[in-house]
């Protein structure tokens, strides 16, 4: 069946009775995702690679020249295909295991030179000029490549040892007639760990092997019938797991199980509104439910970090980019995923048992990154309803915070941070001694706060990594306090002195949206009493033209980038902005739905006009929440209004019951800003009980 009768079954399947006079029209929200989006130089490092929410496999291409997740969209020679890669990261990159590059009769060395390509949530289709036609389609974790090739001989070239930034460690394979299978280790990202996945491919007809020097293999076969497929399963537990994940149903089977599952991860969140947005929102959207990777096996079976088989009755879950994410895409999966965040967060306090470490163990059933803040991401989750056994962990977690690293001005402000959660845990088991121990601490971030970022005269307070700073500059983090906004207005001199320093900061365009560590400012005009403003910045880096001077290649720009950030093209983003797992997609989720955290560890969120004029969370089990814009239009960014269900709202944040709870909020907007603040405002304080 060839591509076009895959698309006619997605279509019969959604209920669409082309042969009636009506037709029941069944949202199809993975139709809006463009998986080209960001894959072109350094604009967000993502690709096009066929996946399925959360899972440790996808399948995708692999051109020249090697770029962070192997594919260029403007390049025409491809390497082959390969599988498992983390989307969005920097260091060069994480994954591409397993290349495989078929060829026609004698050629194995012959490049692969594109013609066309076509993909969609799930599915990816590229056609060669020596007439090969390769397509992939993959499932939770298993997936199928399929291959026209011309009649004759043919076979596949196939590198074991290839990873995306040559960290290969070690190999095992065994061959048979129709199967390969093993197990390949190689280097998590940065190349701070070490991560084994254990896989099974599996060929539609016989071949004869030829094993190569440097873990490299050839197998070869005469092509009788057409098309020809290798299917492929992987495992973090064993080769006898990856081989019970063989899909045994036809590829277009495969690509209608996973539109279907991407339709069902899609549309947790129903928007409306100008099409070209709503576009755009998917794409990111899409781009958010990634990672991390389903790592549990059907019967609960699974591989800690410690290298251990263990079982859970929870779905786990590895592969963390916390640093980059905790902040945006973890709090957007506790509102609309809760049945997989709880996997997750069990996840994350298991880490814990299992000798936790800020990156990379050696012994990890995936490649991961990072996973500082998870303490935060805990707290968070908490206080959001999700079960999390403070009491089994309480002393792994203070192992973690008496060894945090104070050494450096951003360093100090993020370890205050995730001492004042742990202060906070201490509170919730009622060791309140210990907790006023910490808190304590915590509130020290004030001294580190006076000696580095008070003097806004200091030259080097606008330099990237200055004083040792990682990836940012003293304005950048000075606002790096998310548990006390209210002691940092104090610090910097009361609100009014607050406030015109922090309009300095944007009248400058001293802002970085291409990097992580200032994410927040755009939302504390809300605690130092001015929405209004947080309201405008908001919708400025999610819809309009900005001005950024700051690139993630430590320098700051002589030209500065003037743009959109978010575009739905391959060259989406600011230049050298990774979207870091989901982190800045996220950002934009978040911001185009009118909700963003205010401070995860607590579950408030900031309200902003949303982009689409109608907004719907879909719980599973419990009435939806919905979100209406009244006065919707382009340049009416302003809140005029707020009413929940009915009653108009004091105040511009809601909570996460409320939104649990379902119900409908209505926000009005206008093109000009209400400069009297609401009577009822949230700000972090670290002195009082919220």
């Amino acid at each position: 069946m060839r591509y076009t009768k895959y698309y006619l079954a997605i279509f019969l399947s959604l209920g669409l009775n082309m042969a009636g006079a009506q037709r029941t029209i069944v949202t199809d929200p993975a139709a809006n995702v463009n998986v080209f989006l960001g894959t072109s130089g350094d604009h967000g490092q993502l690709s096009p690679a066929a996946s399925y929410p959360f899972s440790m496999l996808s399948i995708g291409p692999q051109t020249y020249p090697a770029t962070h997740t192997g594919y260029e969209y403007e390049a025409r020679r491809f390497l082959g295909f390969t599988h498992n890669r983390f989307e969005g990261v920097g260091c060069r990159g994480s994954g591409g295991n397993i290349l495989i590059r078929p060829f026609i009769g004698e050629e194995e060395d012959k490049e692969l030179i594109k013609i066309n390509q076509s993909g969609t949530p799930g599915y990816y289709k590229v056609t060669f000029t020596n007439r090969i036609v390769a397509e992939l389609a993959t499932g939770q974790k298993n997936g199928i490549h399929r291959y026209h090739f011309p009649a004759g001989n043919n076979g596949y070239f196939i590198d074991l040892a290839h990873t995306l930034a040559n960290k290969f460690v070690a190999e095992e394979h065994v061959t048979t007639s129709r199967t390969l299978t093993g197990w390949v280790e190689a280097r998590t990202t940065c190349n701070a760990g070490t991560y084994k996945l254990y896989y099974c491919l599996e060929f539609s007809q016989p071949v004869t092997w030829t094993e190569r020097p440097g873990h490299k293999l050839t197998c070869v076969f005469s092509t009788v019938n057409d098309p020809v497929e290798i299917r492929v399963s992987m495992s973090s537990v064993s080769t006898d797991y990856a081989r019970s994940s063989i899909f045994h149903g036809t590829f277009d089977q495969l690509c209608k199980e996973g539109h279907n599952a991407w339709n069902r991860a899609l549309s947790r969140i129903e928007v409306t509104g100008d099409i070209a947005q709503k576009k755009l929102f998917y794409s990111l959207l899409y781009r958010t439910l990634q990672s991390p990777y389903q790592i549990s096996e059907k019967d609960g079976t699974y591989r800690g970090t410690d290298g251990i088989e263990k079982k859970s009755t929870e779905t786990m879950f590895n592969g963390w980019a916390i640093w980059d994410n905790y902040r945006t895409q973890l709090p957007m999966l506790s509102v609309g995923w809760p049945e997989k965040y709880r996997g997750m967060i069990t996840s994350l306090a298991n880490l814990y048992t299992a000798g936790k470490q800020d990156y990379a163990t050696q012994t990890e059933p995936t490649n991961t990154v990072r996973t500082e803040h998870a303490i935060v991401v805990l707290l968070d989750a908490y206080r959001k309803g999700y079960p999390v056994r403070f009491d089994l962990i309480i002393d792994s977690l203070a192992k973690e915070i008496d060894h945090l690293d104070f050494s450096k001005p951003d360093k100090a402000l993020e370890s205050s941070y995730d001492t004042w959660a742990f202060a906070e845990i201490l509170k919730i088991l009622k060791r309140d001694e210990l907790s006023e121990k910490y808190m304590q601490k915590a509130r020290d971030y004030k001294k580190y706060w006076e000696k580095d970022f008070k003097n806004l005269e200091a030259r080097d307070i606008d330099k990237v990594q200055a004083r040792n700073l990682y990836q940012g500059t003293i304005w950048q983090y000075r606002w790096f306090v998310p548990f006390d906004i209210k002691g940092l207005i104090n610090l910097a001199g009361g609100r009014a002195a607050f406030i015109t320093q922090l309009d300095q900061f944007f009248n400058e365009d001293l802002y970085n949206h291409a990097n992580e560590p200032d994410l927040q400012a755009p939302l504390i005009y809300n605690a130092a009493g001015q929405p209004w403003k947080s309201q405008e910045l908001m919708h400025r880096f999610a819809a309009d033209t900005v001005i950024q001077y700051y690139f993630n290649d430590n320098s700051k720009g002589i030209d500065p980038f003037v743009d959109k950030v978010y575009k739905n093209e391959p060259k989406a983003y600011i230049r050298t902005m990774d979207d870091d797992a989901g982190a800045m997609s996220a950002w934009y989720v978040l911001a185009a739905c009118g909700f963003s955290p205010a401070c995860p560890g607590w579950p408030v969120y900031y309200l902003n006009v949303p982009l689409m004029k109608t907004v719907k969370l879909n719980h599973i089990g419990k009435d939806p929440f919905e979100i209406e814009v009244k006065n919707y239009g382009l340049h009416n960014k302003y809140i005029k209004k707020v009413i929940l269900n009915g009653k108009v709202l004091n105040r511009i944040y809601i909570t996460q019951k409320e939104i649990d709870a379902g119900g409908k909020l209505e926000i009005i907007a206008s093109a000009q800003p209400e400069t009297k603040a609401p009577s009822e405002g949230w700000i972090s304080s670290i002195e009082n009980v919220q």
